[in-house]
């Protein structure tokens, strides 16, 4: 099968696409359940740029394949799971998705709406997974305020609508007025420029309290300005350092005002809480089911453009989710 395959841990440019051998066996996190599926269309994110880094907590050794979301057919199911051959789904594949076929852990995959493409089945399953995450990790609640970072990004634009959808305000911080343009229309309350003082216009947004909750997928120098824009009594979600920085906090500004800081990272939590993952599922189903709910796909990419797919992210210039158009349709 061909496949974009990562040869050398030097990033994109340690990748092309070429010949490689079929799928075997169960997804090393399925528990020995095969879940095998006719990849249509396949997400990049950040998560695989850091593997062909070799800085990824999920990294695996060269030769692999990289991608770590689809949207596909079925072609083989384990006994007993929800789903069965000739199934249009979206799933989590860690790596491996970037080929005509990949493995995927069932506990990881949902069904497709029928109204749903394969290109926004790509853009669904991760980002939107990611958004309810950290929002059930930092306990949101509806009519809460929640300052998104990086919102016009995959996880950015899904975390503004799932906010909404909850019933939830959604204030967005972007770096260019492109930007600013993808959020707004992914469905934020406000929008700020971070390249202006964004604290101030936060706390001018919500009357000089802050807001409920903070989720971060940048990380870099804006963090110590995230706890100061919390309310007292705030949480902030730690996702990611697309930024390429990794920030420190003093614990003492936890303490004087109550804060909190949690990480979001789910295959380590649904491990120790294996119900997580059937609530998680319940939610993106109903998440699709919502008019709120669209997947942005800001780039689609033919298979032989894989690598450019993977330099859009590490470049931070894609809008939205990238996508790579793999199968028939």
């Amino acid at each position: 099968m061909r496949a974009f395959v990562i040869t050398e841990l030097t990033g994109p440019a340690g990748g092309a696409v070429s010949e490689a051998p079929e799928p075997v066996g169960a997804h090393p996190w399925s528990d020995g359940r095969r879940l095998l599926v006719e990849v249509h269309a396949a997400g990049v994110s950040f998560p695989d740029v850091l593997q062909a880094r070799g800085a990824y907590q999920h990294g695996i050794e060269v030769p692999y394949v990289s991608g770590g979301e689809v949207a596909g057919v079925v072609l083989e199911a384990p006994p007993g799971s929800r789903f069965v051959p000739g199934d249009r789904i979206a799933g989590l594949t860690v790596w491996g998705g970037l080929a005509e076929r990949a493995l995927v852990p069932p506990q990881y995959a949902v069904p497709l709406p029928p109204d749903m493409g394969f290109a926004e089945g790509a853009a669904f399953y991760l980002n939107y997974a990611t958004a309810w995450f950290s929002l059930y990790r930092t306990g949101f609640r509806a009519g809460e305020t929640v300052l998104v970072h990086g919102a016009s990004g995959g996880v950015g634009t899904a975390t503004v609508q799932v906010v909404t959808a909850l019933g939830g305000r959604a204030l967005a911080v972007v770096s260019s007025a492109d930007k600013e343009q993808t959020a707004r229309a992914a469905g934020a309350s406000e929008v700020v420029r971070c390249d202006v003082p964004w604290l101030e216009r936060v706390r001018e947004l919500t009357d000089g309290r802050g807001v409920d909750v903070v989720v971060d997928p940048v990380g870099g120098d804006r963090f110590v300005d995230s706890l100061r824009s919390l309310d007292v009594g705030g949480r902030l979600a730690v996702v990611g350092f697309a930024a390429g920085t990794i920030p420190t906090v003093k614990v003492n500004r936890l303490l004087l005002r109550d804060l909190s800081v949690v990480g979001v990272a789910l295959e380590p939590f649904v491990r120790r809480h294996p119900e997580v993952a059937d609530e998680l599922a319940r939610a993106l189903l109903a998440l699709a089911a919502d008019p709120v709910v669209s997947p942005f796909v800001g780039h689609r990419l033919p298979f032989e453009s894989a690598r450019q797919a993977l330099e859009l992210i590490e470049s931070r210039s894609a809008a939205g989710k990238v996508v790579v158009e793999i199968g028939p349709g």
